[in-house]
């Protein structure tokens, strides 16, 4: 039974209903392989099995009754620390956060729990969501399940494990400058930001988004039909709309693919990267896509001045905390925020201005476009224990190149794994939509596992 930790969504749901396995026996499964593996990943926070058991028992008379809640009733799933659930605290990743249950789910935890899935943890995160890693003041390390001594990426870190390990089918993460693109890369996995607006979050803010998780385009488009629904509580969310989340086979002859190779600001490409990207290409070119090349958009002036308001921002977030609190955040973190204390409101101004800069020069860069092939990160995997790749707080978004962009544009952005390092770290191909096209993204994605390398052995626990 310990192959059920590993079934996509569609397939659980289909044993629920043939009366083939229950709800019970899936989450049982995944229970075990979050106690096999979790020594070693560190990918859960509040960990709940008790909780998971008692919603199996309930799904599983649901699915008796022939009356299941939703299209994903006792389907696992995990939920980012910083996604709230009622009961639990929303930690950000800090130790500098009281720890004060939520008094209510998340709209995208509510639709999910609406629909019957079955929590079964939190997934950490570094401090604030400000890093590509999993170091964080508050959880434990989280570690990559290809290779542990590598990261699994952040600030989505735990959701990145838990979804190439096996925690059951579907995760959700978080993503302001490539949160959940960066980790389903360096994992592996199927990773969307979905438009900005598309999925309703608590609190909003410009660029943030919250997304699926999984190990397929056809599990993360599932977690879309759910989580994609209107909550009052999101000004910013986009009209209720009628999407068709399925996963059909496109038609590839007669797109046009931007390819963009380097970005030319941050760290260079590495060229395993570039080989694994340019491969992806040569398979959709090959599929009957034409493929044109793409030139750089983003500057060092767009980069850092982004950099610089994100480091006042944090500043202010820390000056409100108490000076004992304040003394708990990651001294990297706080070291980095701190750094422009005496920025002029000029500078401040200028680096905020920065985002409708980038987010406009993105948007130009698909002008005449269908998508756009890009790397989702110019390395692969550093060092678990390092909170940057950089090894320099002050030199914090050198590897988000491209996937900043998506964000700032409110653009979709999904990753699909493309190949291989020597060393069997996973490369991430980004595809990058226009604005409001989630599901030809997501179809993109599935077109891509047809035709790209052959799907991962996953990697065993227990």
């Amino acid at each position: 039974m310990s192959g059920l930790a590993d079934l996509p969504a569609a397939r659980v749901v289909a044993g629920y209903r043939s009366g083939e396995f229950s709800p019970v026996d899936v989450v049982a499964a995944v229970l075990a392989r979050v106690e096999a593996a979790e020594p070693v990943l560190g990918a859960t926070y509040a960990y709940d099995p008790d909780g998971a058991r008692t919603a199996a028992r309930e799904s599983e008379r649901r699915w008796a009754r022939g009356a299941p809640l939703g299209p994903v009733d006792g389907v696992p799933a995990t939920i980012k620390d910083n996604i709230a659930t009622r009961g639990v605290p929303v930690l950000l990743g800090t130790a500098a956060t009281e720890p004060v249950p939520a008094a209510a789910d998340a709209p995208a935890a509510a639709r999910l729990r609406e629909a019957g899935a079955v929590f079964v943890a939190k997934t950490t995160m570094p401090d604030y969501g400000m890093l590509s890693s999993g170091v964080s003041s508050a959880h434990q390390l989280a570690r990559n399940p290809w290779n542990p001594l590598r990261t699994p990426g952040g600030s989505s870190s735990g959701a990145g494990a838990a979804a190439a390990a096996g925690y059951g089918p579907l995760h959700l993460g978080t993503d302001i400058g490539g949160s959940i693109r960066l980790p389903a890369g360096w994992c592996g996995i199927v990773g969307l930001k979905p438009s900005f607006g598309r999925v309703p979050v608590d609190p909003p803010y410009y660029g943030r988004a919250v997304g699926p998780m999984t190990r397929s385009a056809a599990d993360a488009a599932l977690a879309m039909s759910v989580i994609a629904a209107p909550d009052e509580r999101d000004h910013t969310a986009l009209p209720p709309a009628a999407l068709d989340w399925s996963t059909p086979e496109v038609e590839l002859r007669g797109l046009r693919l931007g390819l963009l190779l380097d970005q030319r600001v941050g760290l260079d490409v590495d060229p395993e990267v570039t080989a694994a990207v340019e491969s992806a290409a040569a398979a959709f070119a090959a599929a009957g896509a034409e493929v044109v090349p793409v030139e750089p958009f983003l500057t060092r002036e767009m980069l850092d001045g982004l950099d610089r308001f994100w480091r006042f921002r944090a500043w202010s977030d820390l000056l409100a905390l108490p000076a004992a609190r304040r003394e708990l955040v990651l001294p990297d973190i706080a070291r980095w925020a701190g750094s422009v204390r005496d920025a002029t409101a000029a500078e401040v101004f200028h680096g905020f201005s920065r985002m409708d800069a980038i987010g406009s020069a993105a948007h130009a860069a698909l002008g005449g476009l269908d998508f756009l092939l890009s790397p989702v990160a110019p390395i692969p995997a550093f060092p678990a224990d390092a909170a940057y790749p950089t090894g320099d707080p002050l030199r914090p978004l050198e590897h988000i190149a491209f996937t900043l962009g998506a964000n700032m544009s409110g653009q979709p952005a999904a990753s699909v794994n493309c190949g291989w390092t020597a060393d069997g770290s996973p490369v991430g191909l980004q595809i990058t939509g226009r604005r409001f096209d989630d599901t030809g993204v997501l179809r993109m994605v599935a077109a891509f596992e047809r035709i790209g390398p052959e799907p991962p052995r996953w990697p065993e626990f227990g």
